[in-house]
């Protein structure tokens, strides 16, 4: 494990984005500034700063839960995963090639978090309704009117058979493609 950090504080370790980490910060900080500014992560993005608009979400132990709102003492001994981590421009994560395809997202700001809270909604409920996504995607705001493309997208990707298509991780594997054993996981986007 490596210390990336090099504020003061306790040592908090963690996997993020199917890597071992270890950073010395406080515990108190949030886990959205220590992605941004110590890990250089930048796929989270600050939206409201009190987990109300989901542009933040991260997936912690298979839930989407706000970044912002995540002291870095509740990560400590989970598994975080960001969008970077859910696959790679090469080998896109099967919901990344489906918000592709469906042209979902439009300024992009939320778009990280939407892909989030989907993988969350694809691992509790692998086929689901369109009552189900609506109600997995109620607490993710977007201005830019794209809410049907979302829908249309986390359907699409639904509907992928486990290891086709993209050449991605099973469609409702939430483990990153380090963890699955595919190669590299550094500089994916949303």
């Amino acid at each position: 494990m490596a210390d990336h950090s090099p504020h003061d504080g306790t040592s908090i370790a963690f996997t993020l984005n199917g890597r071992a980490t270890a950073l010395r910060v406080d515990g108190e900080r949030r886990l959205l500034d220590v992605l941004r500014n110590d890990l250089d992560l930048k796929s989270s993005h600050y939206g409201c700063g009190s987990g109300e608009c989901g542009a933040c979400f991260v997936l912690l132990d298979d839930h989407a839960v706000p970044a912002c709102d995540t002291p870095m003492w509740a990560v400590a001994g989970k598994r975080v995963v960001t969008s970077e981590g859910l696959g790679t421009p090469r080998d896109p994560h099967p919901l990344q090639a489906a918000f592709i395809a469906e042209q979902a997202a439009q300024c992009g700001y939320c778009t990280s978090g939407m892909l989030i809270a989907a993988a969350a909604l694809l691992h509790r409920c692998p086929r689901p309704s369109d009552a189900q996504i609506r109600e997995g995607m109620e607490r993710n705001l977007c201005r830019c009117g794209t809410q049907l493309r979302v829908i249309k997208a986390i359907q699409r990707a639904a509907a992928i058979p486990a290891g086709a298509g993209t050449g991605a991780p099973a469609t409702h594997d939430t483990r990153t493609t380090a963890e699955n054993g595919a190669p590299g996981h550094e500089g994916a986007q949303p």
